[in-house]
């Protein structure tokens, strides 16, 4: 068993290399593939919180639709400690400069100098969104992780609505602006840094996949009663699921606030929890590769290679009577409509990327004897 998860570890780590290898020739080399380079830090944002809602949903059975409502705290927290001091005036002209007079980006270059200070302030800004949403999805988990299945949706979904209300209103103004825009906050810089992170972060969620709590988790999901039977404890494995799932998904909204380069409530409706649910469904349910794979599918597919179809021009051929706004939505829904009939558990099902080499590794064993 050790051989084996040693051999996983290797083909993970040789497929992050090439891929982080791909990131920097792109950043590098081809400053021409700048849409490329969107792409690839939009799919990282959201493989690592698709990665994070198969957690919940995936492994530990919990159907939460509170996920946007997560990346709100997240994006918030992220902007409001990273907007340099200077520019905060500006951002925050209704609420007399705001109530946080500090930026840990500035504090930390002060310490660590210009080179490194920045990298971590905003790596520390990160983190603390994720804490932030992970506190938050603590209390609320004390009542709402009672309920079951389509009431456990509902109130998660109910949540994240009322988040998104309270963050616009007047009176917390001074702290996240109202409904005004967040702005002149720093971002990390190009697609290696986003692939990096997310390597580490997805790298944390595998190993806890594969830990004596991630089998909880998963005996959870299976049978309730004979895992209680069983000794685990139900509601603190369910809490647990919750907080490390909203924890990630709150780090994943900070790197969206990166991303976007400014931060409003209105972005983070309800119609973004349905896109990450479609993802984890499309990748299968179970699978950390699956949500990986289709990120990285679903945003170059919808923000690269069907752009065309919203322009008037596709693959050469011009039919501006047929190729406008909002034909390219319908086409992805097609799209969508043919990988569920054909992969009715998703692309990858409930297996990993290493499940698929171990059973070719197999074949070619049998074929040799």
């Amino acid at each position: 068993m050790k051989k084996n998860n040693h051999r996983e570890s290797l083909i993970l780590a040789l497929i992050l290399l090439i891929v982080l290898a791909a990131a920097i020739f792109l950043d590098a080399k081809l400053p021409s593939y700048h849409i490329a380079i969107k792409v690839i830090k939009k799919a990282c944002v959201y493989s690592l919180v698709a990665v994070s809602m198969n957690l919940l949903n995936g492994f530990t059975g919990l159907f939460s639709l509170g996920q946007a409502g997560f990346m709100l705290l997240g994006a918030y927290a992220y902007a409001i400690l990273s907007i340099p001091v200077a520019k905060r005036a500006g951002v925050y002209q209704y609420f007399d400069g705001g109530i946080v007079k500090f930026s840990l980006p500035e504090i930390f270059s002060g310490i660590f100098g210009e080179s490194i200070g920045p990298i971590v302030g905003m790596l520390l800004a990160l983190l603390i969104g994720g804490m932030i949403a992970g506190l938050v999805a603590y209390l609320i988990g004390l009542p709402v992780l009672r309920l079951r299945s389509d009431y456990l949706a509902i109130a998660t979904l109910g949540f994240a609505e009322i988040l998104r209300a309270l963050i616009q209103w007047s009176a917390l103004g001074p702290l996240t602006n109202a409904s005004n825009l967040l702005q002149n906050y720093p971002e990390l810089g190009g697609a290696t840094a986003y692939l990096i992170l997310i390597a580490v972060f997805i790298g944390m969620i595998l190993l806890l996949v594969n830990s004596t709590y991630g089998r909880a988790f998963k005996a959870i999901r299976d049978d309730e009663v004979a895992a209680e039977a069983m000794g685990i404890n139900l509601a603190h494995h369910k809490r647990t699921a919750f907080i490390i799932s909203s924890f990630f998904a709150g780090v994943g909204g900070g790197m969206l606030a990166m991303y976007m380069g400014t931060v409003q409530a209105l972005s983070f409706k309800s119609t973004m929890t349905y896109e990450i649910l479609l993802i984890v469904v499309i990748g299968g349910i179970g699978s950390l590769t699956g949500s990986i794979l289709t990120s990285f599918l679903y945003m170059a597919s919808l923000e690269w290679l069907l752009r065309g179809l919203d322009s008037g021009k596709f693959l050469g051929i011009e039919a501006p009577g047929v190729f406008k706004n909002g034909f390219r939505m319908a086409v992805v829904s097609v799209i969508i409509m043919v990988v569920v009939l054909f992969f009715r558990k998703g692309i990858m099902g409930d297996r990993e990327l290493t499940d698929l080499l171990r059973r070719r590794g197999r074949r070619k064993g049998e074929r040799v004897e």
